[in-house]
């Protein structure tokens, strides 16, 4: 899956941007409680997760060790 993903300051909201063969989907997530588990970036300010580690993010589990 390739796609951009953004977390507000909180990180109680989500958006993530997917090429899909047509064109773009948006998907949003807004906890009502808690925060997402967000992943460090590296040096250069990225992140890469797998699919797995995204589905994990988005059930509130931390993605680095869950």
């Amino acid at each position: 899956m390739r796609g951009l993903s953004f977390c507000n300051r909180g990180r109680d909201k989500i958006k993530i941007l997917f090429w899909d063969t047509n064109g773009f989907w948006l998907y949003y997530r807004r906890l009502e409680k808690g925060r997402f588990k967000w992943p460090k970036p590296t040096a250069a300010g990225h992140i890469h997760i797998s699919s797995q580690q995204l589905n994990w993010l988005l059930s509130g589990l931390n993605s680095e060790k869950p």
